[in-house]
């Protein structure tokens, strides 16, 4: 895939990132390469190859989901200005 400044420009514009002119040669330079890399990937043959979730074929190892820490939410939820039922209550911003 090839790209333009005038593509770069957009794209920065569609970000809403101000970029210079200089700025946007370096990216040009950067989203040729990084398409160039896939364009490599994508030439790999991958056919009888199984997916997998893990490299080395291993688990995650998981701790014990266990209680920590003592109810502490009467002291955290004195400090706000309103609540009810214990939940913080605040104004509403979607109307």
């Amino acid at each position: 895939m090839s790209l333009d400044l005038e593509q770069v420009r957009r794209i920065a514009h569609l970000a809403r990132i101000d970029i210079t002119d200089e700025e946007a040669r370096q990216t040009l330079a950067q989203l040729v390469d990084i398409f160039g890399m896939i364009e490599r990937m994508q030439a790999v043959d991958t056919a009888g190859v199984e997916p997998m979730a893990d490299p080395l074929g291993g688990s995650a190892r998981l701790r014990d989901d266990v209680v920590s820490e003592i109810d502490q939410r009467a002291a955290i939820v004195a400090n706000a200005p309103e609540q009810l039922g214990g939940l913080f209550m605040v104004p509403r911003v979607v109307e």
